[in-house]
């Protein structure tokens, strides 16, 4: 009889252009999505279930470097479990920074807090940061509404509250006004930054299977969005409000200054776990 071990090693051994370490990994996230199976399961090797899924084509499609996350449709972010899909970017671990400097800022600030997350995706950002700080009132825009569909289902399956609009933040003053609040103390972004002259370093599972409109920049106007949404910011936040964006690291300088060129009062660099520039939070 097959077990769990056998199986395991089998499938590690199967995957191709994947480190080893990564290819275990990548068997141990199929293991536990579909077989309910822990490391443990594997190491004791226990005895395989009658029902399993097509191992072939699994390994077919992560050898075509189809991201695991798309395989088995959703993604842990900041403890929570999020549906995924081809329309939006799956949730980075560096993201889950940008959350804890926000959270960190204002989990004491009272109630009302209005937060508004311009380019949302998944809802990663809107609904993590609606479930940590209760007493906010979370907007969420994005321009594609394959992603809203997506961002709804992950706020209604994490029961967060949060008001979704198809918007355009390249077009905000064109566009009538906004159902939701009008003045916001929190504006946080993780916008398009990726350059099309980066995209020969980038990942084949990236290139291939995350949506373009979500990443990619012209490297003409590589702040282009950074630009709309400090001027958002002016436009909309209260005294003493922030932007908090994700960047480019190769940006960080040029960021700050967007920032302090429409005279916020203080624009800081923020780096990330491995050194390098990652945020910028500006003050009004």
């Amino acid at each position: 009889m097959t077990t769990a071990k056998s199986l395991f090693d089998s499938l590690v051994g199967q995957l191709q252009g994947y480190r080893p370490e990564e290819a275990r990994a990548i068997i141990y996230l199929l293991f536990e999505h579909f077989l309910r199976f822990r490391r443990t399961d594997v190491i004791v090797n226990k005895p395989l279930p009658a029902q399993q899924p097509d191992w072939a084509e699994l390994v077919r499609r992560l050898n075509e470097h189809e991201p695991v996350q798309h395989l088995i449709g959703t993604t842990e972010f900041c403890g929570l479990e999020f549906q995924v899909s081809p329309a939006v970017l799956i949730p980075r671990p560096e993201t889950e920074e940008l959350i804890r400097l926000i959270v960190r800022d204002y989990a004491e600030a009272p109630s009302p807090l209005n937060i508004i997350d311009l380019g949302t995706g998944s809802g990663c950002i809107a609904v993590t940061l609606a479930r940590f700080l209760p007493q906010a009132t979370v907007t969420a825009w994005d321009l594609s509404e394959e992603a809203l569909d997506i961002a709804r289902q992950n706020a209604e399956q994490l029961q967060a509250e949060i008001l979704f609009e198809k918007r355009d933040i390249l077009k905000a003053d064109e566009e009538s006004p906004s159902a939701g609040p009008s003045r916001f103390d929190c504006v946080v972004s993780n916008p398009p930054y990726v350059t099309h002259s980066e995209a020969a370093e980038m990942e084949p599972n990236v290139l291939r299977y995350e949506p373009h409109l979500a990443l990619f920049v012209e490297d003409t106007d590589p702040l282009l969005f950074y630009k709309a949404v400090a001027d958002f910011g002016r436009a909309h936040l209260t005294e003493g409000g922030a932007c908090y964006v994700e960047i480019n690291e190769r940006f960080g300088d040029e960021t700050r200054r967007v920032f302090e060129e429409r005279a916020y009062r203080t624009v800081q660099v923020y780096k990330d776990i491995h050194g390098k520039d990652r945020f910028v939070k500006a003050t009004i």
